[in-house]
């Protein structure tokens, strides 16, 4: 990316708004537009990439010894002498410049410009403002002399995980996703920096995604200029902050350097570009590579006696531990045993990602084998539970090579089970079964099992999770990770088993137990799913957004994603949309980073439903080809992925599509959390698609044991739903009355309960049901009700609908005339529907009408129109 022989990646968005910008000059007159970021950003590389695009382009590059050039860049741009003089040089570059065609003028360097040449810029901008010119420059961040030259800046950061890995394949490296991701944390995505670490670092390094990153050798050799110009406090302060690191204070970072002018040290260090200006308390790094720049030139020898006086005199147990394990290079048993038991304790706690580091480095400084490679699996197990799939899968290669053991089974089990992989999971943990031998070792029996209850909660069935973790819990002591995971997910299985107060009431014991803590965070996770299902959607809503703020304070990313995926739904059901998909943005990101698929279906089956309500038909059906790929073996996986096909359907009118994608359920559905009332939105919407396409035996076998269970939960929202449905069902069948006793029972179970799109709908379908009962003015009333919701919700797709809704009805509304000619609202209605494409049987569904009433009035239609086809019609209607 910093050069021509290295492919150009990312930037895409910046790469539209240039090239936008180089064209719209042609049209618009002169424009300046500053790219600023810091040295090796790939500002050069970025506008070679866009001036290739542009037909004309003037170049210059800035230099710091051409500074004192008066009209220096001028000359470069005009390829000739260029006056002194400001105004001059601005005629001369407008002369050159005029033309039909537009231009991009590219200044390099822009902060190292002469003052005559920035001048000339700034006259020409002003004085010809009518020229087809882009003027574009690049600099470091420091402002120009002339200001009206970066009034408007477009600023380059790092590139993005995805874009290091694609950069590092086009230098000949296939890096795994996790090296990728340290690589880019490590240089802040500069180009420049990660292009030097690929040509400088061993090709057996990219192999192992644990192994340290050096600095690039052109910032190393930078930092030891600087670190020179410091003298010796600065750099002992400097050399200091290095070791401590995780931000320490000026006064530890003084203490361990034995600085008696700490302050001095600092602007010393400051004025070098070590640092960067800012609260003396607390010093900061000019950029990301400095401090892991410092340890390299302090060397191998000296950087660990620092660490040694480091642990010293820190008092944090925990750190003192870091700083002994940096200053140890060879195996130490002693030391590894303290390694061990403090990463159990952050285990303990629900600390995964800390504990993985720990037995990592406890793995690194064991001699026996076996105690070796089983700290290894403990490490790579933590890191699955703090979500980081990615990382977990980078060392599966390594874990695999080793002896087969109960544990490795369970730890590549629980890896499986993120990915999805429910085949590989089950033959996994059944082997562990079989080599467990529970007497002598209860504590991985209780670890098994509780893997176990996470593979039967994203299998959805309740009875089967909830025989797991009653097994964990009677296998593990009381306050062990796995007695307390297990009684953190007991609730959902209790939930999806029919017993929903007993799941209730376990989350509240647990929540007064675990107030505190990564653990609290499942426990916030787990009650907040569990409410939401109950309809308690407010508490709901503080449940898991407190889950997600508790990823900030140590939790885990598996945790938090989960979080992400049931707060969306809260926020679809109350018609917070925007903020949904706000949750649904920060669940994929973290999906992505993390490697976790599991919970990726639920995240779009909300993105795409609310991008089919909108109108949006290829953000819904991008959504649902991100909810269906992958390997979709577990049931929480497939069942969102059904569910959003279906409702695009259901959006799009379309109720055979609808009964193909949800029928599927009905085969899940036995043994499953399928069957609890109002779980999963599934029977309504089958449901109303079985009375719509005409087959009311069928919905009437499939509704009435869902209705007679959600009774017997006493689920208001699930009765609600499934009142639609027989409401449907009965207006369907010519019974008007009862119709109206179960829609108006529907929207009374709704009163109190802040779901607006579930009111909505129901209204829309109230009002259908008595349009073709022909009760006109009061269905004018429901549909009315209806688009004011679904207006209110930004659901233009169904908004749309109940605009044609209300024009068939007739009531307060202006017939349309075609030249002169008069159509009924109905026959209107019919027209919108086939001259967009729909068929007959499509439209009869979509106006609540058999196809030969369809018929009936596409043959007036026609004698009206004078047509004779629906070709002619929908040409007519253009």
């Amino acid at each position: 990316m910093t050069g021509t022989s290295v492919a150009f990646v990312g930037r895409v968005r910046e790469i539209d708004a240039l090239t936008r910008r180089c064209a719209v000059s042609g049209s618009d007159g002169i424009s300046v537009l500053t790219v600023t970021g810091a040295a090796g950003i790939g500002k050069t590389a970025l506008l070679r990439h866009v001036a290739a695009r542009c037909p004309f382009v003037r170049w210059a590059t800035a230099t710091p010894w051409e500074t004192a050039v008066a009209g220096g860049v001028v000359t470069q741009l005009l390829q000739e002498p260029a006056p002194t003089e400001p105004v001059a040089a601005a005629d001369a570059m407008a002369r050159a410049l005029t033309g039909d065609d537009p231009v991009a003028v590219v200044i390099d360097d822009a902060q190292h410009a002469d003052l005559v040449s920035l001048q000339a810029l700034s006259t020409l901008v002003r004085h010809h403002r009518r020229l087809p010119v882009a003027v574009l420059l690049t600099t470091e961040g420091s402002a120009l002399p002339v200001p009206d030259l970066d009034a408007e800046q477009l600023r380059l950061t790092g590139l993005s995980r995805s874009e290091v890995a694609e950069l590092a394949s086009a230098s000949g490296r296939i890096l795994h996703p996790a090296m990728a991701e340290r690589l880019t944390r490590h240089t802040g995505g500069v180009p420049r920096h990660v292009l030097d670490l690929l040509d400088e670092v061993p090709a057996a390094t990219w192999t192992r995604p644990d192994a340290p990153l050096p600095a690039p050798r052109a910032v190393a050799r930078s930092v030891a200029a600087q670190l020179d110009r410091t003298g010796r406090d600065g750099r002992a302060l400097v050399t200091a902050l290095a070791v401590l690191g995780n931000h320490p204070s000026l006064a530890d970072a003084a203490l361990l350097a034995a600085v008696d002018d700490p302050l001095a040290a600092l602007e010393s260090a400051t004025a070098a570009g070590l640092l960067t200006p800012g609260d003396p308390s607390e010093p900061t790094w000019s950029d990301a590579l400095t401090e892991s720049a410092v340890i390299d030139v302090t060397g191998i020898s000296a950087a660990a006696e620092w660490h040694r006086r480091a642990a010293d005199l820190v008092t944090d147990p925990v750190a003192r531990l870091r700083h002994r394990v940096a200053a140890t290079p060879v195996p130490d048993p002693l030391l590894a045993d303290e390694v061990d038991a403090l990463a159990h304790s952050h285990g303990h706690d629900g600390a995964w990602a800390q504990a993985a580091e720990l037995f990592r480095d406890a793995s690194r400084l064991t001699a026996d084998p076996l105690l070796r490679d089983e700290r290894l699996m403990r490490s790579v197990d933590a890191l699955v539970a703090a979500g980081d799939c990615i990382g977990a899968a980078a060392l599966v290669p390594v874990v695999e090579s080793l002896r087969e053991t109960a544990l490795r089974n369970a730890v590549l089990a629980y890896l499986a089970i993120l990915r999805g992989r429910a085949t590989e999971a089950e033959l996994r943990l059944q082997r562990a079964g079989d080599i467990v031998n529970t007497d002598r070792d209860a504590g991985t029996a209780a670890f098994i099992a509780q893997r176990h209850v996470l593979h039967a909660l994203v299998q959805c069935q309740g009875e089967q999770l909830v025989r797991w973790a009653d097994r964990a819990l009677e296998l593990a002591d009381a306050d062990s990770p796995a007695a307390i995971e297990a009684s953190a997910i007991r609730g959902l299985g209790l939930l999806a088993a029919g017993q929903p107060r007993r799941a209730t009431a376990a989350y509240e014991e647990l929540s007064a137990r675990v107030r505190h803590g990564p653990q609290a965070q499942r426990v916030a996770m787990g009650r907040g799913w569990v409410q939401l299902m109950r309809d308690d959607v407010d508490a709901a809503r503080t449940s898991l957004e407190t889950a997600v703020a508790a990823a900030s304070l140590g939790g885990s990313t598996r945790i938090t994603l989960w979080a992400y995926g049931w707060l969306a739904r809260v926020q679809f059901v109350t018609g917070e949309w925007d903020d949904a998909m706000t949750s649904v943005a920060r669940g994929r990101a973290l999906a992505d980073s993390s490697g976790i698929v599991l919970v990726t279906p639920l995240l779009e089956w909300t993105a795409g439903q609310i991008a089919a309500l909108r109108g949006d038909w290829d953000a819904a059906a991008e959504a649902a080809r991100a909810a269906s790929a992958g390997p979709g073996e577990y049931a929480i996986m497939r069942i969102p992925a059904l569910l959003l096909n279906g409702q695009i359907a259901e959006a799009q009118a379309d109720h055979k599509a609808v009964r193909r994608f949800v029928e599927p359920l009905r085969r899940i559905a036995p043994g499953t959390s399928l069957q609890e009332p109002g779980y999963w939105p599934w029977p309504d919407l089958l449901g109303n698609a079985l009375v719509l396409d005409g087959d009311l035996a069928a919905a009437e076998e499939f509704l009435r044991p869902h209705e007679q269970r959600a009774r017997a939960r006493g689920h208001r929202s699930a009765q609600a739903r499934l009142g639609y449905a027989r409401g449907r069902l009965l207006g369907a069948r010519g019974d008007i009355a009862a119709a109206r006793t179960s829609f108006d029972q529907s929207l009374a179970l709704l009163e109190g309960l802040p779901l607006r799109y579930d009111a909505a709908r129901i209204n829309f379908a109230y009002g259908q049901t008595l349009r073709r009962a022909g009760k006109r003015r009061d269905a004018d009333a429901a549909i009315s009700t209806a688009r004011e919701l679904f207006a209110s919700l930004g659901a233009t797709a169904f908004v749309a609908r109940c605009d044609r809704e209300l024009k068939a009805g007739g009531l307060n509304q202006v017939r349309d005339t075609n030249d002169g000619i008069e159509l009924t609202p109905q026959e209107e209605a019919v027209t919108t529907l086939v001259a967009r494409g729909l068929s007959n049987r499509d439209v009869a569904a979509e106006l609540f009408v058999s196809p030969k009433t369809v018929q009936y009035h596409l043959t007036r239609i026609y004698a009206k129109l004078g047509v004779r086809s629906r070709a002619e019609l929908a040409a007519l209607r253009r």
